[in-house]
C-alpha cells in the first residue's frame, strides 16, 4: 500500500510541468504548433470527394472484340453439284417415263412444258443458297404475264424477281425479233445468241415451229457444241399426242439439234427467247 502511494505521488510530480507549459501558451504559439502537425496536401487531395467507405467503381475496361463472323462464300463445287443434280432427275425422270407419253393436260401436272423444268428445279434447291443472301430460299419465276410481254408475244420471258427474293438466275443472253433489220440479220444474231449456250442454263422462248406455235421452256444439259454447232437439252411437251382428248407428252433427255433449228423456231416478228443462268454465288446451305 504504502509502495502504490508513493508510485502517484512520482507520477502527479511529472506532469505537473506540462501541465504549466500548456497553461503557459498563447493562441497564436498554439495555431503554430498545430500547423506544424499538419500533413501536406495537395489540391486534388483537397477537393477530393472524402472516403464514405463505400466501394470505388472499377475503372472502366474495354469490353473484348467479338470474332468477326465469317462471310458466306460462293462454293463453285455447290453451284456444278446442283447442275448435276438438276440433269440427274431430269434423267430420271425421263427413264421412268420410259418412253410411254404421260399426261399434260391439268395445271398440275408435271409434265407441261414449264411445270417440268420448275419441278426439277423445286425438287432439288433446299441444299442450296446464294451467298449474297444466305437466308433466303430459292424459288424459281414463272413466266411473264402476256400483258407485260408486249410487243412481243407471250413466252419469251420470266417474271423480273430479283436475287433478294430467291430468284438464283439472271438473264446472261436474248434474242427479240428487230423489225428494222432483215430476216437474215435476226437470224445472224439468233445463231450467234445460241453459241452463249452453257450447261445447265434455263431457255425460255416463244416459238412457231413444227411441233407447234406458243411458249416452251427447256434445260441444256451441255455447252454448245461449236465443232458440231450443236446444243444437247431435256425437256418435256415438246413433243405430244392427245388420247381421247386428253394431251400427253413425251419427255425428252439428251436431246440434240443443230442451233439453226431453233433459228428457224423463234426467229420469227414478235418472237424470242431467253437464256438463264445460275449466278456463280451459289453456295451449300447450311
Amino acid at each position: 500500500m504504502k509502495s502504490a502511494a508513493c508510485a502517484l505521488v512520482l507520477a502527479l510530480m511529472l506532469l505537473l510541468p506540462f501541465a504549466a507549459m500548456a497553461e503557459a501558451l498563447t493562441p497564436e504559439q498554439m495555431l503554430a504548433a498545430e500547423e506544424a502537425n499538419m500533413i501536406p496536401m495537395t489540391y486534388e487531395e483537397l477537393v477530393a470527394e472524402p472516403d464514405d467507405g463505400a466501394d470505388t467503381p472499377a475503372e472502366p475496361t474495354a469490353e473484348p472484340t467479338p470474332e468477326p463472323t465469317a462471310e458466306p462464300k460462293a462454293d463453285p463445287a455447290a453451284r456444278e453439284a446442283f447442275i448435276n443434280d438438276i440433269i440427274a432427275l431430269a434423267e430420271k425422270l425421263y427413264d421412268e417415263a420410259g418412253g410411254r407419253a404421260m399426261k399434260a393436260a391439268d395445271s398440275s401436272d408435271i409434265y407441261i412444258c414449264k411445270n417440268f423444268t420448275t419441278y426439277i428445279f423445286r425438287k432439288t434447291r433446299d441444299k442450296y443458297r446464294m451467298a449474297e443472301f444466305p437466308d433466303t430460299g430459292l424459288i424459281i419465276p414463272n413466266n411473264q404475264p402476256k400483258e407485260n410481254c408486249k410487243p412481243y408475244v407471250y413466252g419469251v420471258e420470266w417474271e423480273d424477281v430479283p436475287a433478294s427474293e430467291g430468284n438464283p438466275f439472271y438473264a446472261v443472253a436474248e434474242f427479240r425479233y428487230n423489225n428494222d433489220l432483215s430476216m437474215e440479220e435476226n437470224k445472224q444474231l439468233a445463231h450467234e445468241f445460241l453459241t452463249q449456250v452453257q450447261r445447265g442454263d434455263y431457255f425460255q422462248m416463244a416459238a412457231d415451229y413444227y411441233y407447234g406455235i406458243g411458249a416452251h421452256s427447256m434445260i441444256f444439259i451441255s455447252d454448245y457444241d461449236p465443232e458440231t454447232d450443236t446444243v444437247h437439252w431435256t425437256d418435256s411437251n415438246m413433243k405430244g399426242k392427245r388420247i381421247e382428248g386428253v394431251r400427253y407428252a413425251y419427255v425428252q433427255f439428251d436431246a440434240v439439234k443443230d442451233i439453226d433449228w431453233f433459228v428457224d423456231a423463234f426467229c420469227h416478228k414478235r418472237y424470242g427467247a431467253t437464256i438463264y443462268r445460275l449466278r456463280d454465288d451459289i453456295m451449300f446451305a447450311e
